[in-house]
């Protein structure tokens, strides 16, 4: 098989590119040149954004099994590239999100849910739903709706994050001490490792699948006490988890998912939105999701391998609590209620 990866240097794109030369496949990687491809690809360089920025790719004439792209800015860009290679390429496979569901979808939502709207192909960068339904719109308009794969994305977590949910808390636990741990412990949450979702693209493109798929473990894969406590162990075990309820979060006026990651409060639209999809269809095309162990330990490895420090995406912000907040909910709430040591 022959892959041409749109990026192929950073998170999604690089695990996508490392599964594909684990299978021995021909791999191209068309990048900024901002990061060092990985060792086995041949590398094409350009800019989508800039005028002439697919010039590399347009003179080189090469011909793929597959086409993975994870663009998540201006749909235009995703239009550019997949009219260029429409006729060279047999698939093109497009790492979407669960946010192009029309707020707020409803615990349970299948592929057929509805879509946001006032997305276009032809658009300048607007907002992530938007943007992330424009570029959907733009690979079905070049390569239809039988050579495309829609690739709806949950919370995605494991080796090369640069978005920092899972390093924070695994950078917090190192640091040791008390922990503030948003409860309840048995929230269940719904994510995909990095390496499960690679693995099922090039599985996608093998057996020529087509179509949108929700891309994401089944809920409850995991929970928030499960997850942290896996972030204590394999951090060495000096941190200790102070579970609060959520409401006692909330009261503190500490953000959901931002500086908390991966927290959003049960009953929630938001929990409903990141941790209720269904993912029958995935699961049925061959999805097999590792246990939530591994991806904290293959997180934490790579995390060591690179200094202890994960990069960070400059279009991100960066998540996580501030010690002094913190400290300062941890002494609010010592012997209170709702609380556990």
């Amino acid at each position: 098989m022959r892959l041409l990866m749109l990026g192929g240097t950073e998170f999604a794109g690089r695990a996508v590119v490392e599964a594909a030369l684990g299978r021995g496949w021909e791999v191209t990687v068309f990048h900024r040149g901002r990061h060092e491809a990985p060792p086995g690809v041949r590398s094409l360089l350009g800019d989508r954004t800039a005028p002439g920025g697919l010039a590399a790719l347009a003179e080189d004439q090469g011909e793929w099994d597959v086409v993975v792209d994870t663009w998540s800015a201006a749909p235009r860009a995703v239009r550019d590239a997949a009219r260029l290679l429409r006729d060279r390429a047999r698939r093109y496979v497009y790492v979407s999100s669960c946010s192009v569901y029309a707020w707020a979808p409803p615990a349970g939502y299948g592929e057929n849910a509805p879509l946001v709207e006032g997305a276009s192909a032809d658009a300048d960068q607007t907002d992530y739903p938007r943007d992330k339904r424009g570029g959907e719109l733009a690979v079905l308009d070049a390569f239809g709706e039988d050579r495309s794969v829609l690739v709806r994305a949950g919370l995605l977590l494991g080796p090369y994050e640069n978005i920092g949910r899972l390093p924070w808390w695994l950078g917090r636990m190192a640091r040791g001490g008390p922990v503030l741990a948003p409860g309840p412990r048995e929230l269940p949450l719904q994510y995909v490792d990095i390496r499960d979702l690679a693995e099922w693209i090039l599985l996608a493109a093998e057996r020529e699948l087509s179509g949108p798929y929700n891309l994401m473990s089944p809920r409850g894969h995991t929970t928030m006490g499960e997850l942290l406590d896996a972030c204590v162990r394999v951090t060495g075990g000096a941190a200790e988890l102070r579970w609060a309820e959520p409401e006692v979060i909330l009261e503190a006026g500490i953000a959901p998912w931002t500086e908390l990651p991966v927290w959003v409060p049960p009953g929630s639209d938001l929990h409903d939105a990141l941790h209720g999809a269904d993912v029958s269809r995935a699961l049925g095309a061959g999805l097999n999701c590792r246990p939530a162990e591994e991806t904290v330990a293959g997180t934490w490895r790579w995390l060591q391998d690179v200094g202890g420090v994960a990069p960070q995406r400059p279009d991100r912000p960066c998540p996580g609590l501030d010690p002094e907040v913190e400290a300062k909910v941890l002494a609010g709430t010592e012997g209170v209620p709702g609380t556990t040591p």
